[in-house]
């Protein structure tokens, strides 16, 4: 068809006019408009011409604005496209005009006006953090670190004679003949979910609570001095330089005190005449925060401790009485790691005498021995070493003693 201006000859199929078969009913819906009569680049001759001369052809060649132009022909050729009805009839008709340049052109402008619109966008969020980052500067969370454990001594000094039998006697004519030997002694409370703890967790914080009170006070190695390593994995690691100053020297000052983390008697003087430590005390649980439990704990430990040395007399034995008062707290990663913070410990311990250090090993009043002063040693204010705050005396109640046989 290049260089035609007229539309494809023939029937759209291709069948022959005349075709047997086929009504002139199907050739109506062709529709020849005055553009398409327009374009045509053949004119019929009138009757007329025709006449003057035989040999005339009947049409002629419509001379135009794009005549000679090849280009213009096929986008003239262009003009007209095939249309397949519904109704299976077959059409030339003129093809629906293609308008590119201004639909282009409003594309391309619409797809600047968006790129304005995002770039305008992420600006304002950009000022709009800018300005709050300024008006209200980001506070870091205050720096988690474990404060030291604060340790309270008291010395419990007796009025006579410390009484002496043997552990089984001693602990049937005490106070303590109710209590339950070992770890059997603590007991947990019944366990409840706080506002921010699970039910699991307080449990967690419960176990490690006792853990620690087994490790520090009934562990027949932390009790003679042999091992401290059981105490120190279960403490905060904030902790750790406070509690190794606290063992390998310790200081009466409230804060270095061996007997505020664990206990341990001196093995010089004395030593377990029976490893089965009775136990009675209570654990209670409490939410501090969001993110921090605590757990204080109170128990009385009863220790048979006897001389040193393999020929003592088993009659030798004396009851030796501690109270200790411990405040623990976890936050998550204690939990965790299974692991505790001290916050506060007292330790009340006797018999002992009033002049006895207080700050290392305990060295407790054996079966026979005195006092030999039952008022605490006197106390500069002005003398330039430490406030001796762990250096507290207090009577010991006859009644805390085993009654005569």
């Amino acid at each position: 068809m290049a260089g035609s201006a007229d539309p494809p000859e023939g029937t759209p199929d291709g069948t022959p006019e005349g075709f047997p078969g086929r009504s002139e009913d199907e050739y109506r819906p062709v529709v020849f408009d005055e553009s398409f009569v327009r374009a045509a680049r053949l004119q019929e001759l009138s009757a007329q011409e025709r006449m003057s001369d035989d040999d005339t052809p009947a049409v002629r060649d419509r001379p135009g604005p794009d005549h000679g132009d090849p280009a213009q022909a096929l986008d003239r050729d262009a003009a007209y496209e095939y249309v397949y009805d519904l109704d299976r009839r077959h059409h030339w008709l003129p093809a629906r005009r293609r308008v590119h340049g201004p639909r282009r052109r409003r594309h391309a402008t619409g797809a600047r006006l968006g790129v304005l619109i995002l770039v305008l966008l992420v600006a304002t969020v950009f000022a709009a953090a800018i300005h709050l980052g300024t008006r209200y500067p980001y506070q870091p969370p205050p720096d988690p670190r474990t404060e030291p454990l604060r340790v309270t001594l008291v010395a419990l000094a007796p009025t006579g004679p410390v009484p002496g039998g043997r552990p089984g006697d001693l602990y049937a004519r005490s106070p303590a003949d109710q209590y339950r030997p070992g770890a059997a002694g603590i007991t947990l409370p019944p366990v409840r979910r706080t506002a921010h703890f699970s039910q699991g967790q307080v449990m967690t914080a419960l176990t490690i609570a006792k853990d620690f009170l087994f490790r520090s006070s009934l562990d027949p190695e932390t009790l003679t001095g042999d091992s401290t390593r059981p105490v120190r994995l279960l403490i905060d690691p904030d902790q750790l330089a406070q509690f190794d100053a606290s063992v390998e020297s310790p200081a009466a000052d409230g804060r270095h005190a061996t007997g505020g983390w664990l206990v341990r008697f001196d093995p010089a003087h004395a030593t377990l005449a029976d490893p089965g430590v009775r136990v009675r005390g209570t654990l209670q649980v409490t939410e501090t925060s969001a993110d921090v439990l605590e757990v204080t704990s109170d128990h009385t430990f009863a220790y048979a401790l006897r001389p040193p040395g393999p020929g003592t007399d088993p009659d030798d034995a004396s009851l030796f009485t501690v109270r200790r008062e411990l405040r623990l707290r976890f936050d998550r990663d204690d939990l965790r790691m299974h692991r505790a913070e001290l916050v506060t410990s007292q330790l009340q311990a006797g018999p002992m005498d009033c002049s006895a250090d207080l700050s290392g090993a305990l060295r407790p009043l054996l079966a026979g021995e005195r006092p030999t002063t039952t008022v605490p040693p006197v106390t500069d204010p002005y003398a330039p070493t430490p406030a001796t705050a762990t250096r507290l005396c207090a009577t010991l109640s006859p009644n805390s003693q085993p009654s005569p046989p």
